[in-house]
């Protein structure tokens, strides 16, 4: 039985990313590494255009699964590796081809090495002709096999496999700067946090917390959320702000309908005064257009008012439908549907405006001392790093 020794990690986007690629190939070596810290032995070779991590006896079972969670990594193989020799090439082939299930199969080479004296087509067809000896039940099939095997001959060794696995795709995490994220607890936040990740940002989270209205539950659940996010940022930073007397606030001086939109906009003061601190240069939203009355165009327009930093809205253009399927991907749709309320769903009202007006919006924040409430928040914020299966809370 033949053990593969070896798994070819390609890159993708980045070959795509000019004079920054360099920086980019480093940070996914980096994250890789990372993403592998629990298996010590494994050891790692940086190439132009993928990365080997050789498995040193390692089961490549969890290796692969790992890697498959890295923003960055276009595909994954399998691969034993063996000398450029044919001799060799086609009795590692053959031993390959024996441990497959398939009554077709193609052969496809790949010779970067132009210094090996057979061509791509010589290689394909003398090692297809040995497996067609060696195997009598299995037939070729170029346009549709059940089996293919992949030969690829680089400067420094041949390497054999059958089987391609799509990683992340993406960008490495980090490459991206970083962004303060808002999460509710829902189904979206988790989801546009994935998204935002995927494309290199890494995020801090913010949470708008209203005791008594709202319960440690919906604490225990964020905490919960983010360890399934740890997949793909292992270390995470919460931050939980104390909302509940901003919201009583506005509930005690303005109209009802008004109240979702002039929530949503302290949200946004908060949440742009912690990105300041923290050198987040945007913001970002699991918000998806038209779903609740808070997320029109116009109730956008007038909440985005209140900051100059960018609002990054990764869903805001997917359907429930398709947020869903992604949020069971991830892990998080089962979480997510805890039923604990957060501090918008407590306080929905009956009729809330779905096309707000700037003017009157800002007419009824005079009939309240924000700035003040929102100092006091800012002052009280409680700061958790979650980390896996790991918490720490920073008083």
């Amino acid at each position: 039985m033949i053990k593969y020794d070896h798994i070819m990690i390609r890159f993708g986007e980045l070959s795509t990313k000019g004079k920054n690629r360099k920086d980019f190939v480093r940070v996914l070596y980096t994250n890789i590494k990372s993403a592998l810290k629990d298996w010590p032995s494994l050891t790692f070779d940086m190439r132009y255009d993928h990365i080997y991590v050789s498995l040193n006896e390692i089961p490549y079972e969890p290796v692969l699964e790992r890697l498959k969670d890295v923003s960055g990594i276009y595909s994954l193989s399998l691969v034993y590796r063996c000398q450029k020799d044919i001799d060799l090439i086609i009795e590692s082939a053959l031993m390959l081809m024996k441990e497959e299930v398939g009554n077709t199969f193609k052969v496809k080479t790949k010779r970067s090495d132009k210094t090996f004296p057979l061509v791509s087509d010589d290689i394909t067809r003398i090692v297809a002709g040995h497996i067609l000896r060696n195997t009598p039940s299995i037939k070729v099939d170029v346009h549709n096999p059940e089996i293919l095997l992949s030969i690829e001959l680089r400067q420094e060794a041949a390497y054999i496999f059958t089987h391609t696995y799509l990683g992340a795709g993406g960008y490495p995490l980090g490459v991206g700067g970083k962004s303060m994220h808002l999460l509710s607890g829902g189904i979206d936040s988790p989801v546009a946090a994935y998204l935002m990740m995927k494309r290199g940002v890494s995020i801090e989270c913010i949470h708008f917390a209203s005791p008594p209205y709202t319960q440690m539950g919906v604490i225990y659940k964020l905490e919960d959320l983010l360890k399934k996010l740890n997949r793909y940022q292992p270390r995470i930073r919460l931050h939980i702000v104390p909302f509940t007397k901003i919201q009583e606030a506005i509930y005690d001086h303005a109209p009802e309908s008004y109240c979702i939109t002039l929530m949503r906009r302290m949200m946004f003061r908060l949440a742009d005064a912690l990105a300041k601190k923290r050198n987040c240069p945007v913001i970002s939203t699991g918000e998806s257009i038209g779903q609740v009355a808070s997320q029109t165009l116009q109730s956008m327009h007038v909440i985005n008012a209140v900051t100059n930093t960018p609002i990054i809205r990764p869903l805001a253009t997917t359907d429930k439908v398709e947020i869903i399927k992604l949020s069971n991907k991830i892990g998080t749709y089962d979480i997510s549907i805890r039923p604990y309320e957060d501090c918008c769903t407590i306080f929905t009202p009956k009729s809330p405006k779905t096309m707000p007006h700037l003017d009157d919006v800002e007419t009824l924040e005079k009939q309240f001392d924000f700035d003040s409430l929102i100092k006091e928040a800012l002052a009280n914020i409680e700061v958790k790093i979650v980390n896996g299966e790991e918490e720490e809370v920073l008083l």
